[in-house]
């Protein structure tokens, strides 16, 4: 049974800059613990059948065909412009060089 000591627990907190509580310290001490076990249980099962893969789900490509569509036109484009000067968009002002 894997467990970690409360040393462990305040040592890692140390290293983390976390200022725990007792009651926190003893909250993760169990969850860590837990967590060990976990681990444990997971190193005992045989996978020597099973090849190395970068994903243990099957991938599919969920994304629409890439095709030419027409564009949105000019005045869509500029409808909710909050400033306009012609047909362009006008932006503020951002570096004072360029007045």
């Amino acid at each position: 049974m894997a467990s970690i000591s409360r040393s462990d627990v305040e040592h890692v907190a140390h290293l983390a800059r976390l200022h725990l509580t007792d009651e926190e310290l003893d909250r993760m001490q169990a969850q860590l613990s837990n967590i060990l076990e976990a681990i444990e249980t997971l190193q005992e099962v045989d996978t020597s059948h099973v090849g190395p893969t970068a994903s243990v789900i099957q991938l599919e490509n969920v994304m629409r065909a890439d095709e030419a569509r027409a564009g949105i036109d000019r005045e869509a484009a500029l409808g909710n412009a909050p400033l306009r000067e012609g047909q362009f968009l006008r932006v503020p002002t951002v570096l004072e060089e360029g007045r």
